[in-house]
């Protein structure tokens, strides 16, 4: 495919070449400037600011037929951060139109730099150059949410070992915290599956109609991705239920062990309570070796009921 770049007030424009003619790429900055993007490079009729305005914004996955066949994909975005473990989320948007592509991405998932590498790369999407575009666009979006998915199971992977460490570091927030961005990262992703089949729809025009055999692989990654980021939120849930079990368990043996001290610290209490009654007939308050006696009583006692609890696991 060859690749030739004009300047452009909007972002950079690539007209690419293929056997049914030409057709132009034009990046802009955000949502807002597709409109007049594509005025300014389309010959023919486009779509109202009004039809644009009304579906553009929108935070879930759509695709939508416009007037005068032109077509509107816009999808949510995702990228993870190692350093705080966080999904984030940003909006990319392709108008589609006869030999037309405008396109808008909002965030830092790098959209538009992992399209050019796939249609620079040998093997490159087949079809129309409009198809060639949108199919970059869709692979790119798709392997960047697989990278999140990724990212995920690395961080669950770092939580299990920080749930069986013997440090006692308590990793419920941090559980609770990779649960949270998963269900993120599943609710920017799941639409995608559900709306992509819309570009198959027989009333697309078939020079923004994207390959069958494409598409069909994209979904069932999509699919492959949800299934992986849910089995990621059933292990952290195994994990919380884990934790609370090994505390739970903890703090029985926590009670056993101040209870086994209390019993060895209560009876020399119980000895000399007894010999602190001070009645007249002891015989051993009289006796020589009565203090010696009542010091060795309390300590084997000790001695007797610590090896008892330590024998029974108490300690």
């Amino acid at each position: 495919m060859d690749h030739a770049s004009r300047d452009h007030d909007d972002g950079d424009r690539e007209d690419h070449r293929a056997a049914r003619g030409p057709a132009t790429w034009v990046r802009v900055a955000d949502l807002d400037a597709v409109l007049d993007a594509a005025a300014r490079v389309s010959t023919g009729p486009g779509p109202t600011r009004h039809e644009l305005s009304r579906h553009a914004h929108h935070p879930l996955a759509h695709v939508r037929r416009l007037a005068a066949d032109w077509l509107l994909l816009v999808t949510p975005t995702a990228w993870f951060t190692e350093a705080d473990r966080q999904v984030h989320t940003g909006q990319f948007a392709a108008l589609l139109g006869p030999g037309t592509v405008v396109t808008a991405e909002e965030g830092d998932a790098d959209v538009h730099a992992t399209m050019l590498a796939k249609l620079a790369a040998p093997g490159d999407p087949r079809g129309t150059p409009v198809q060639r575009i949108v199919s970059a666009a869709v692979l790119a979006i798709v392997g960047g949410a697989s990278q999140v998915e990724l990212g995920l199971g690395d961080a669950v992977a770092d939580t299990e070992r920080v749930v069986f460490d013997q440090q006692r570091e308590d990793p419920v927030e941090r559980i609770y915290d990779l649960k949270r961005e998963i269900t993120e990262a599943r609710r920017a992703l799941m639409p995608v599956s559900a709306e992509l089949p819309e570009l198959l729809d027989p009333d697309v025009p078939d020079h923004l109609a994207v390959n069958r055999r494409m598409l069909e692989r994209v979904v069932t990654t999509v699919e492959r991705i949800d299934r992986h980021l849910d089995a990621h939120d059933d292990l952290l849930s195994d994990m919380l239920q884990v934790h609370m079990s090994q505390v739970s368990v903890r703090q029985n043996e926590d009670m056993r062990k101040i209870s086994a001290w209390a019993a060895i610290l209560v009876y020399p209490t119980i000895v000399a309570g007894v010999y602190g009654m001070n009645f007249r007939n002891m015989p051993e308050l009289h006796w020589a070796f009565g203090y010696p006696f009542a010091l060795g009583l309390m300590a084997v006692g000790c001695l007797v009921l610590y090896r008892v609890f330590k024998r029974v696991g108490w300690l």
